[in-house]
């Protein structure tokens, strides 16, 4: 009996360690920040004219309509980087370390408007969606698809991993916060415009 017992016990060690799913604080956490910056963009752009909607204050500086069809395009290319590239690759613990510290560096630094980055040309607005009610409703499912995803999925997002241009090295559950964090700073990008003078009335 001893003997089978110690047999088990060594069988449990040599035993992969199963998927960690996400915490019951950081889904919640997550699932709070994806709400919270949904309702601030759909606030951000109800009820503009179609005027105020393409209003742009300068030749280079994005309108209403650009800001927005940039979050929408950022949303789906970002879930896809989670739930496709990160998470079909192989889970990679030992780099956990490396990211350790980087939720709320993320939520900081990302709405920080003072620092201005270029959009690489697959997220730069191209008029692709034909009204602004077409965008918004896009943007409402593809966001509530990201939210069902962080409130039920048994991923292991805190194992697999994806470089950054700026933050470096993030884990999947970085990359959720990410999205949250990108469409609040473009919806401050949206706020902007709005406080133009020339803004129409």
């Amino acid at each position: 009996m001893k003997k089978l017992f110690l047999l088990l016990s060594l069988a449990t060690l040599a035993m992969p360690a199963s998927p960690q799913a996400l915490t019951k604080e950081e889904r919640e956490r997550g699932m709070s920040e994806l709400h919270a910056t949904r309702k601030l963009f759909l606030d951000s752009v109800a009820g503009l004219s179609e005027a105020q909607w393409n209003f742009k204050p300068a030749p280079e500086v994005w309108s209403v309509a650009e800001c927005a069809e940039h979050i929408a395009l950022s949303e789906d290319r970002l879930y896809e980087l989670v739930t496709q590239k990160l998470m079909k690759a192989p889970a990679e613990p030992e780099k956990k370390a490396e990211v350790k510290g980087k939720d709320e560096l993320i939520l900081e630094k990302t709405t920080d408007r003072s620092q201005k980055f270029q959009a690489p040309e697959m997220l730069r607005p191209t008029h692709q969606w034909p009204s602004k009610d077409d965008l918004i409703a896009h943007f409402k499912e593809s966001r509530d698809r990201t939210i069902a995803y962080v409130e039920s999925t048994q991923d292991d997002l805190r194992e697999h991993f994806a470089p950054h241009p700026a933050f470096k090295l993030l884990d999947g559950y970085q990359w959720v916060l990410l999205i949250s964090a990108h469409s609040h700073r473009h919806t401050l990008q949206i706020e902007e415009v709005k406080a133009n003078p020339n803004f129409p009335k």
